[in-house]
């Protein structure tokens, strides 16, 4: 099984579409571009942090999982990748902060860019 962890921050961010004017509704349409997107992945667990949880309540819908970081989203994403890596999952995760992707990487987690995953929405 194939897990693609998302770091709904710094998907959000990459778009210049006026997101830091909206949080929640930035973080909805992510969720929505997510729910009908092809991607290669078995599931996809959307991290939000901050405003941005009031964009998409938290759960499962289809095959997208939403979690709100109960602090900060990039130890949710810690979290949420050593979780599946311990169930033995092919994960990756989406993210630009090079810091969170050499952590994530050093779990045993591949690391991608946004503008991959919005190349695929």
């Amino acid at each position: 099984m194939s897990v693609l962890v998302v770091d709904a921050a710094n998907v959000v961010g990459a778009r210049a579409d006026g997101w830091w004017k909206d949080r929640p509704g930035a973080a909805r349409r992510l969720h929505e571009e997510l729910l009908v997107a092809d991607l290669p992945h078995d599931e996809v667990v959307l991290v939000l942090e901050g405003a941005a949880k009031g964009g998409a309540r938290a759960g499962r819908d289809a095959h997208v999982r939403v979690v709100h970081a109960p602090k900060d989203g990039d130890s949710e994403i810690e979290r949420q990748v050593s979780a599946a890596v311990e169930r033995g999952q092919r994960v990756t995760v989406i993210t630009a902060d090079r810091f969170l992707q050499a952590r994530v990487q050093g779990l045993g987690a591949m690391a991608m860019s946004p503008s991959w995953l919005l190349s695929q929405l």
